[in-house]
């Protein structure tokens, strides 16, 4: 294997080649040349040529399998990572924090709730007085900027309101972790609406109600400084 900087780099360069390890990254068990070139819609022969590619920067690992049959052996390939290897840096670096965190907080909870409000804080500028209403807008915006890819609000003003998250940055580290990811996200929505001035009454943050889908329930108060008594 050719250990030289920058290789695993260069043959990743190839999209081919990403999506022949996104498809054995989603596959169960290894994968042999026929069932990549299914999965890919790439002909065999190019498939054979980017699994080479992969192989000597170390990202694949081919094993030949004995079918008792005669001819040669078939290959099967595999990631030579796991899958929970994958990631960003800043992904790898939130699952190892939240993993510790996980353990050597007493109330890892409640610890990701204040952390997801600090976050908050530090990213929401609180509302003027004399500031024209936005409603829920500016947190919209607030996780699209994120990243979460959410919906407008869904439900009337006065009532329920509903924001589906398409979309979580840290996915993986969610699924591992949902007490201090999930968690954390939920003091950044509540943080976020004291900032924004907006009461509402215990807002939720729902992970996973759909594959990758997550929703924000947050129930407005209303304002009753104009009401005569």
């Amino acid at each position: 294997m050719d250990d030289s900087p920058g290789t695993a780099h260069a043959a990743l360069a190839a999209p081919a080649r990403r999506a022949l390890l996104r498809a054995l990254r989603d596959s169960d068990r290894p994968l042999d040349l026929r069932e990549l070139a299914a999965a890919t819609g790439a002909h065999p022969n190019t498939v054979r040529f980017h699994l080479a590619a992969l192989t000597e920067a170390g990202l694949v690992e081919g094993r030949s399998e004995a079918s008792g049959a005669r001819g040669r052996p078939r290959m099967r390939y595999r990631p030579a990572t796991a899958p929970a290897a994958l990631g960003t840096g800043y992904e790898l670096l939130a699952a190892a924090l939240a993993a510790g965190w996980d353990r050597a907080d007493p109330d890892p909870v409640a610890a990701a709730e204040r952390a997801g409000r600090a976050t908050a804080a530090r990213l929401v500028r609180p509302r003027e007085p004399d500031a024209d209403a936005a409603g829920l807008a500016p947190l919209v915006g607030l996780f699209a900027e994120l990243g979460f890819d959410p919906d407008a609000p869904r439900g009337p003003d006065a009532g329920p309101t509903e924001i589906r998250l398409h979309a979580c940055p840290f996915h993986a580290v969610a699924a591992a972790h949902p007490e201090v990811v999930c968690t954390l996200h939920l003091g950044l929505l509540r943080g976020a609406l004291d900032r924004l001035g907006i009461a509402a009454t215990a807002p939720e943050l729902r992970p996973f109600v759909e594959p990758g889908v997550c929703v924000a329930r947050i129930v407005p108060i209303p304002d009753q400084a104009g009401d005569e008594t």
